[in-house]
């Protein structure tokens, strides 16, 4: 690359935090990322032209909005820990993985394990989720706008996944305390996974989450619950001799 056309491309990225991934490598996006200090006042990022890269902005862990103009690959946004990420365009597989706080919206549709092993923050897919959607989640919030896969919320932990269409076969297996409210039909639950009552506690969190994930026109009433029967991986003592 000429000189000059390097000096131009540093000066319009450090006047402004956009970065054009075609003049710029992934690694200086993260690298500049990851070397925000706390209190800084650069905020507002803006990446261009992703095309589908793998590990776009992640273990960002300052509170900064990310936008990113197209479609990421794998992991976009994994252990997020405070920042605001919007993707205008879709997901492929483990967006969200292993985020702890902060927020990330998909404005398309997200492949699989979206969200897998969340600790914390708030995950939005404002398209279709594919299968394995929030698999191990250990206290994320999820709100997919449209349907979810097969195998959604495997061994879900803690957290909550609100889904406005419907649910693949085998949804919740091997539950344990997650929270699930699918609006549409479920095509089977999983292993120890049933349908909840609905009480006026769950309608207030599920309401606060609708507002949260800037669902409109959609009541809290029209969904239903699901969790754990509690029967798996409670231990039953009448059970010691199989071990």
């Amino acid at each position: 690359m000429p000189a000059t056309k390097l000096s131009k491309t540093v000066a319009h990225d450090h006047a402004s935090r956009v970065f054009d991934l075609d003049q710029m490598s992934l690694r200086e996006l993260n690298q500049a990322l990851h070397n925000l200090a706390p209190g800084s006042n650069e905020t507002a990022w803006e990446v261009l032209n992703p095309k589908g890269n793998h590990s776009v902005a992640v273990g960002v862990d300052q509170p900064v909005t990310i936008d990113v103009r197209g479609s990421v690959g794998y992991y976009c946004g994994g252990m997020n820990s405070g920042s605001a990420i919007t993707v205008h365009g879709s997901a492929g597989p483990g967006v969200g993985e292993n985020m702890m706080s902060g927020s990330i919206t998909v404005k398309g549709d997200a492949s699989q394990y979206a969200g897998a092993t969340g600790k914390g923050g708030l995950l939005v897919i404002e398209g279709n989720a594919s299968s394995r959607c929030g698999i191990s989640m250990k206290g994320i919030d999820i709100v997919v706008h449209g349907n979810i896969g097969h195998m959604s919320a495997f061994m879900a932990q803690s957290g909550n996944l609100v889904v406005l269409g419907d649910a693949g076969d085998a949804l919740g297996d091997s539950i344990y305390e997650a929270r699930l409210f699918v609006r549409g039909k479920v095509d089977s639950l999983g292993a120890d996974c049933i349908a909840k009552e609905m009480r006026t506690e769950h309608l207030e969190l599920l309401q606060g989450l609708l507002d949260r994930a800037g669902v409109t026109g959609v009541k809290a009433a029209e969904f239903k619950r699901y969790g754990s029967a509690r029967t798996l991986y409670n231990f039953n003592i009448d059970n010691a001799d199989a071990y």
